[in-house]
């Protein structure tokens, strides 16, 4: 599932020419292209969508949002291990766990 998920911006940077920053979405942290909201500050809210800033958002709603998800298992999905989500959903073991004997 691809979302778009509300964050607050917590470092901003030009890499190689790209605005870049750091977004926190409820603990995870994540690089985001802010391309398209270049104005965007630290602080702020925006809406996340496959690695791009698409919009800002009040932090009020993104909280709001963000507690959803998070009740929903949400961002696990989306921000976890993907391995270990479909193994799960299959029933099966983590392919990525080490087993001691």
């Amino acid at each position: 599932m691809c979302l778009a998920v509300p964050g607050r911006i917590v470092s901003v940077a030009d890499r190689d020419g790209t605005l870049m920053s750091t977004v926190d979405f409820g603990g995870i942290q994540k690089d985001v292209c802010l391309q398209y909201i270049p104005d965007a500050r630290i602080g702020e809210y925006v809406v996340v969508h496959v690695g791009f800033a698409i919009q800002r958002l009040d932090e009020e709603s993104a909280k709001s949002t963000l507690a959803e998800f998070e009740h929903l298992g949400v961002l696990d999905e989306e921000f976890g291990d993907g391995f270990a989500l479909a193994a799960r959903q299959a029933g099966k073991d983590n392919p990525n766990e080490v087993r001691s004997s």
